[in-house]
């Protein structure tokens, strides 16, 4: 067992990855020799080659594209899209071609590829580096969504995506990667994809986030333990498939659900929890289910003062859930 830091369990994931097959290889902008703008490949290029940690030109469907060609013939690699906003060009090479790949060709053909990239604001990134996309690819079928919130998620749930058969995208939030620490296990493990987890039990309402939303709630509910509300805290973590029986479960423990995400609330990924929990598990409210997200603005403003305002924060989701218990 190791303390470590969000951005070097995902590094040790990927070097453990590699050293274990031999077919797995790194493609993405900058990823080789600079090992990353964040550092997260940072010498890796020097351990297994130009030939397995390929610096690509700045064309993210180029990117993706090779990624899904390489899938299909026997190696498997993991694109690097270097912030998630850049994601968009190659959209229609994850939807149309990767998450079809199984169901188009009748099961012949696998893509075993992994999609990881930079999201979330808070880091004055601005505009075109602050965005939140979970909600636009956590609707395509045959796409996994994973977005780690401690450091033992990032390392186990990485070697998971990379061995799966199917294509995932993995979500990881920046402000994490040297703010957030945890302890890591030793030696080679995985973490399922799929299962939440239940990060803090209580009674008196269910808190559903996931990446840095996972931390400001449990920030949130230390402080609401101090007036006696107790919140029961639940790290998503996958965002599909979607765990509605760990969900289920807590609604039905404490009543009432209070769904916290970065991205905007109108038509964010909070809305398929919220709607799950109206269908499936009504009869255990006592409150309807609540979103908390990011305000109706395009973007995360630059702006230290404004970025501030849209980020969700402990105090907001503690406030939010004061008025979620008094109903």
């Amino acid at each position: 067992m190791a303390d470590k830091r969000f951005l070097d369990a995902i590094h040790d994931a990927l070097h453990e990855e590699m050293a274990r097959d031999p077919s797995t290889v790194i493609l993405g902008e900058d990823v080789g020799r600079k090992g990353g703008v964040f550092g997260v490949t940072d010498g890796l290029y020097e351990a297994f080659g130009e030939a397995r940690v390929i610096d690509t030109p700045l064309a993210e469907s180029c990117i993706v594209g090779v990624a899904i060609g390489m899938s299909v013939n026997g190696l498997r690699p993991i694109a690097e899209i270097q912030f998630a906003d850049f994601i968009h060009p190659a959209f229609d090479q994850i939807l149309s071609e990767a998450a079809r790949m199984r169901y188009r060709s009748r099961n012949g053909f696998e893509c075993p590829m992994v999609i990881r990239t930079p999201y979330g604001g808070g880091v004055h990134g601005a505009l075109y580096h602050s965005q939140s996309i979970e909600a636009f690819y956590a609707h395509i079928p045959g796409l996994k969504v994973v977005v780690p919130s401690t450091p033992a998620d990032a390392k186990g749930l990485l070697k998971s995506a990379v061995r799966d058969h199917d294509p995932v995208l993995y979500l990881e939030h920046k402000k994490m990667y040297r703010s957030v620490r945890g302890d890591v296990s030793d030696g080679d493990f995985t973490v399922p994809i799929g299962p939440a987890a239940v990060r803090r039990p209580g009674r008196d309402l269910s808190i559903f986030a996931y990446g840095l939303m996972l931390h400001e709630s449990l920030g949130a509910a230390e402080l609401l333990a101090r007036e006696g509300i107790e919140a029961e805290v639940v790290d998503v973590r996958t965002l599909r498939p979607l765990d509605t029986k760990t969900i289920l479960e807590s609604v039905a423990r404490t009543s009432r659900a209070l769904i916290v995400h970065e991205d905007n609330r109108f038509g964010g990924f909070g809305a398929e929890i919220a709607a799950t929990i109206a269908e499936e598990g009504f009869r255990s409210l006592d409150a309807p289910p609540t979103r908390l997200g990011g305000p109706e603005v395009p973007a995360v403003p630059f702006s230290a003062p404004i970025e501030e305002w849209f980020m969700i924060t402990a105090d907001k989701i503690a406030a939010a859930a004061r008025t979620l218990v008094a109903y």
